[in-house]
């Protein structure tokens, strides 16, 4: 398998960003989630302008990882929480980590949950905080492999259709 080599996201990565995060929201999610509604969502959760946003924020952190190619695989999102769940000060959210699928397994969800660990307690936090889609099995059974359980959930919606989330903790 090709290495995956990562790094923090710097504003000229928020097209790379955008064109991953549409592609892996859309392989994550077009099996169940309706098509005007997921492309709409991906648009504007997705696009350049939100990536761009983020990376200029100081209180968000993108880790982006590429091939020795600098081809973008995967990226990780870290932001303050925004869960509807009681949360303080000492608390991130991780709101995104997601690796395209021919670079799933082989450690390297394991790679990225460390750096992102790596990355809240660098920021002092205590607890780090997610949300899933309770139909990604593979993606709670990693959750709950690094010490994630559940605390809540949440209504995500894409475009006028509501789905469920599970909120996830994990004490650090």
């Amino acid at each position: 398998m090709t290495p995956i080599l990562w790094r923090r996201a710097e504003v000229a990565d928020a097209g790379a960003l955008s064109i991953l995060g549409g592609a892996t929201f859309l392989a994550s999610f077009a099996h169940d989630h309706p098509g005007a509604a997921l492309l709409s969502h991906i648009r504007g959760a997705h696009g350049e302008a939100y990536y761009q946003a983020a990376l200029r924020d100081p209180a968000q952190t993108l880790l982006i990882g590429e091939t020795v190619l600098g081809a973008p695989v995967g990226y990780a999102l870290i932001t303050p929480p925004a869960l509807p769940v009681p949360t303080d000060e000492q608390d991130v959210e991780l709101k995104r980590i997601y690796l395209l699928q021919d670079w799933q397994g082989g450690g390297n969800g394991d790679r990225l949950m460390t750096l992102v660990l790596e990355e809240a307690q660098r920021r002092g936090a205590k607890r780090l905080l997610l949300a899933v889609y309770p139909q990604n099995d593979r993606a709670r059974r990693f959750y709950a492999r690094h010490g994630f359980e559940e605390i809540g959930e949440l209504t995500f919606m894409v475009g006028d259709v509501p789905f469920r989330d599970l909120i996830y903790a994990r004490a650090l």
